[in-house]
C-alpha cells in the first residue's frame, strides 16, 4: 500500500479544514477526490503530499511517516503536479523535465548522468512532447504544458502521483487526451494516482474509486457505482441528479440545484 492517511486534520493556521480522514491508496490504483467548493480536496492533497503539515494524524507514504522523511526521499516515490506552475522565462521543455531528476542529484552535480537521460526521454516519449524538446515553455499551449509538466513529474519515477485539477482551463478535447495518458501510465506501470478533479462525470468515467468531501470530512469513498447516488450528491453537492447508464459507464445528469436559502 504506497499511501495511507490515519485520523489526518489540518488547514490554514489556526483553521482546520480536513478533518479526521482515513483514507488508503492501492498501487495501481486511481483514486479521486470529488466535493463542493471548499469540502477540502485541495488541503488534502496539499497534506498528503508533505506541502502543508497536519495537525493531527499521519500520512503514510511505503510505511513511512512523509512528514518525518527528508524532502529528498520522498520525492523520489512521490510527486505532484499542482494547479499552478511557476516556469523561469527561456526555460526549454527539455530542461524543464530535466529538473524532475533533482531527487537522484547531489547539489553540486549539474549534469544528469545516463540513468537521469533516459528517465527524461522515456517521460518525453511517454507524454509526447519530444518534437518541441527544445522549445521554450512559454510558447506553448495549455494542453502541451500540461503534458510538459506531466513528464516533470514522471521523470521523478514515482510510485505515486497526486494532481490538482489537471484538467482546469483545458477544453474537452484535451482534457480527454490528458486523461487517456493519465490512464495509459496508471495500467502500464502500475501507477498509483490521486486526482482532484471538479467534473464528476470525468472522475467517474477514469477512477478505480471516489472519495466524497463534504466540510473536510470524508462522507463516503467506493467505486463509482457506490458514490454515484441520488442521496450521496443531494447531500455533498446541494444537487438533485439522475443517474445515466451510457458506454463509458456511470454518468451523472444534474436536474436542480436545492435551494438552501431564502430571501425576504
Amino acid at each position: 500500500m504506497p499511501l495511507k492517511i490515519e485520523n489526518l486534520s489540518g488547514g490554514y493556521g489556526k483553521s482546520l479544514i480536513v478533518k479526521a480522514v482515513n483514507l488508503a491508496l492501492e498501487q495501481g490504483e486511481w483514486l479521486s477526490l470529488l466535493g463542493a467548493n471548499g469540502s477540502g480536496k485541495s488541503t488534502l492533497l496539499r497534506l498528503m503530499s508533505r506541502i502543508l503539515l497536519p495537525q493531527q494524524g499521519v500520512v503514510l507514504l511505503d510505511g513511512k511517516a512523509i512528514h518525518h522523511q527528508p524532502i529528498q526521499a520522498v520525492a523520489r516515490q512521490l510527486a505532484i503536479l499542482p494547479q499552478q506552475q511557476t516556469v523561469p522565462p527561456g526555460l526549454t521543455v527539455y530542461q524543464l523535465v530535466s529538473l524532475g531528476r533533482a531527487p537522484y542529484q547531489n547539489w553540486w552535480e549539474w549534469e544528469l548522468d545516463a540513468t537521469g537521460k533516459e528517465k527524461v526521454e522515456i517521460a518525453m516519449a511517454e507524454t509526447g512532447i519530444i518534437s518541441f524538446r527544445n522549445r521554450p515553455v512559454s510558447e506553448l499551449s495549455g494542453g502541451e504544458k500540461q503534458r510538459v509538466f506531466l513528464a516533470l513529474a514522471l521523470a521523478q519515477n514515482p510510485k505515486v502521483l497526486l494532481l490538482d485539477e489537471p484538467t482546469t482551463y483545458l477544453d474537452i478535447h484535451y482534457q480527454l487526451q490528458l486523461l487517456d495518458l493519465l490512464k495509459s501510465l496508471n495500467q502500464k506501470q502500475n501507477l498509483a494516482i490521486i486526482t482532484v478533479l471538479h467534473d464528476i462525470n470525468l472522475a467517474a468515467r477514469y477512477s478505480d474509486r471516489l472519495a466524497l468531501l463534504r466540510g473536510g470530512e470524508l462522507l463516503a469513498v467506493g467505486t463509482p457505482e457506490d458514490i454515484l447516488t441520488p442521496a450521496n450528491l443531494r447531500s455533498a453537492f446541494e444537487v438533485e441528479v439522475t443517474i445515466l447508464e451510457t458506454p463509458v459507464g456511470l454518468q451523472i445528469c444534474p436536474l436542480s440545484a436545492q435551494i438552501t436559502s431564502t430571501i425576504p
